[in-house]
């Protein structure tokens, strides 16, 4: 049983720092890519950074570049998402998620998380 768990949401001023982290476990992650997405109130659910296992390559969204950083750690099993430099407008709930195919379309993940609550106050 695929299982993705997602930790380290909270409240944070702007112009702070999160961790977030997601522990992985029933699948092979080398041959995945795990993504991080995010979804605010009434809003879709958009891509926000995403990391090839195998590989290590990365992508990020243009609103999180600079940022956010994201990395895995083969022992643990877990991806890492290091959000610095907090803006309101990163208030969301963030989801952990693995597939493979396109690196920004949720479509192209198979797995999922429950998500973390990130507030960000001004």
């Amino acid at each position: 049983q695929v299982q993705l768990v997602e930790s380290g949401g909270g409240l944070v001023q702007a112009g702070g720092s999160l961790r977030l982290s997601c522990a992985a476990s029933g699948l092979t992650l080398s041959g995945y890519r795990m993504g991080w997405f995010r979804q605010a109130p009434g809003k879709e659910r958009e891509f926000v950074a995403a990391i090839w296992w195998s590989s290590g390559v990365t992508y990020y969204a243009d609103s999180v570049k600079g940022r956010f950083t994201i990395a895995r750690d083969n022992a643990k099993s877990t991806v890492t998402l290091q959000m610095n430099n907090l803006k309101p407008e990163d208030t969301a709930v963030y989801y952990c998620a693995a597939g493979i195919g396109a690196y920004d379309s949720p479509k192209s993940y198979q797995y999922w998380g429950k998500g973390t609550l990130v507030t960000v106050s001004s």
